[in-house]
């Protein structure tokens, strides 16, 4: 795809596959589930004709990466140990953050356990949620909305995987990626996709093309490696207990849908407007709620978060926001990006 280069990096006792294009500062990108580096393609165009390096890893258990077959082997630490070994890889001290859904979790706790690793964190969909000492997640997950919350059909393993089934993956992408039903994600008994609309035309920005190559790689990896991460969840809240009440301390820009079902579930809007949210992660910089938008906006509203991940995070954090004014200039994209350059050799 247009000169994005791939390759296979050792990290953390797995072999990562890595997709990259451009030089210059490196803005690192870490995808959901169910997806793939590819879920990224928009950015790394992007991103690399304006003098950065985009980088885009398939995660543990995804893709063209190692799927160990442990549960246990998908822990945060695990996911947070990969991530640090692959910016060391990348031969810089630091990077731009970018990440949505599970890679949002992820990305959450690098800034968390080895904030000096991040220079600014764009998050995309699941903002900071800070560890209860006085219940487990899933508990209180299950508790809230009951057996049939899909985080907590998810923790049998091998059930959701008869679930879903491992034949024909296709429908049950296809469904995941262009669902817009806010609100918590219930799942019905017959299954997700028992009757699945095929006849339903993909939106526009959802190719067929796409579908077919988020499709070819779950049938060669199945989908557990992605359901591990919500696996351990419980463990992670164990694992973590020592971050009770720690700030998270990098520069920070949140971004979702109106439309989303993390947005609109689990308390996150009061939590996030209550200014809870900024309490936790105080140098969150802007919220920005993008109208009629659903879960998957990396892709829904590609161009709408390339131009908030290239000028409105990376552009401010110089301590010189721009104007509203410059913002309507036709020369502020461009204006922008040589703040940035400028920006960036001064704190070489």
């Amino acid at each position: 795809m247009e000169g994005i280069e791939h390759r296979t990096v050792e990290v953390n006792g797995i072999k990562m596959h890595v997709a990259e294009k451009g030089d210059g500062p490196v803005v690192l990108f870490l995808h959901g589930f169910p997806e793939l580096w590819y879920s990224w393609r928009h950015q790394i165009l992007a991103l690399s004709t304006l003098g950065y390096r985009a980088v885009a890893p398939d995660l543990r258990g995804y893709g063209d990466t190692d799927v160990p077959s442990s549960v246990s082997s998908y822990t945060i630490l695990h996911l947070v140990a990969d991530i640090v070994a692959l910016i060391d890889s990348l031969g810089v001290d630091q990077v731009f953050l970018v990440a949505h859904d599970w890679g949002a979790i992820v990305g959450w706790h690098v800034c968390l356990l080895r904030p000096e690793r991040i220079r600014a964190y764009v998050c995309l969909s699941v903002p900071f949620m800070p560890r209860n000492p006085k219940v487990r997640p899933v508990d209180a997950m299950r508790a809230l909305y009951g057996d049939d919350y899909y985080i907590c059909r998810f923790q049998e393993p091998g059930k959701a995987e008869a679930m879903y089934g491992n034949n024909n993956l296709e429908p049950v992408i296809k469904s995941m990626l262009t669902s817009r039903r806010p609100g918590p994600p219930i799942l019905p008994k017959e299954g997700v996709v028992s009757n699945p609309d095929h006849s339903r035309p993909l939106p526009s920005w959802l190719s067929q093309e796409d579908l077919t190559y988020y499709a070819s790689k779950f049938a060669k990896t199945g989908l557990t490696g992605g359901l591990n991460y919500y696996r351990n969840l419980n463990l992670n809240w164990e694992l973590t207990a020592a971050w009770t009440g720690v700030q998270v301390k990098v520069p920070v820009k949140f971004i979702t849908g109106d439309l989303d079902v993390v947005y609109t579930s689990l308390g996150m809007k009061d939590y996030i407007k209550s200014g809870a949210f900024k309490k936790d992660v105080p140098y969150l910089e802007e919220v920005v709620v993008q109208e009629g938008v659903a879960h998957f906006n990396n892709q829904e509203a590609a161009e709408d978060l390339n131009n908030v991940v290239t000028i409105d995070l990376f552009c401010n954090i110089d301590g010189n926001p721009l104007t509203p004014e410059a913002k309507l200039d036709v020369g502020f994209v461009f204006v922008a990006w040589i703040r940035c350059r400028d920006w960036f050799k001064l704190t070489k």
